[in-house]
Parts: structure tokens; sequence; C-alpha cells
């Protein structure tokens, strides 16, 4: 976290990268939406890391 970004890393097993990630990049950019809202609030920008 800094002062003006914050970021969130997602691990998650090999085997469920494809579920959280889902078709074509839904899920991930729901939760990336719904966390760049929730940064608004804040004053900061919020980026979300998916790792294996």
């Amino acid at each position: 976290e800094g002062e003006k970004t914050v970021v969130i890393e997602l691990r998650v097993d090999k085997a469920d990268v494809g579920k959280v990630i889902g078709k074509q990049g839904r899920i991930a950019r729901a939760l990336r939406t719904i966390l760049s809202a929730m940064g608004r609030k804040t004053g900061k920008r919020v980026v979300l890391e998916i790792l294996e």
C-alpha cells in the first residue's frame, strides 16, 4: 500500500485460476470494478493482481 495506490494480491491454486478469471475475464473485470469503486470512496487507486 502506498499513499495513493493499494495493491491487492489474490493467490489462487493453478487449478482455480480459470474459475477466478472467468469466461473472457468477466469475473476478474467485475472484481476490479468493485475494487475501483471502493478506491474512489477512499481516494486511492486499487489494483488487483491474480497470482498462482
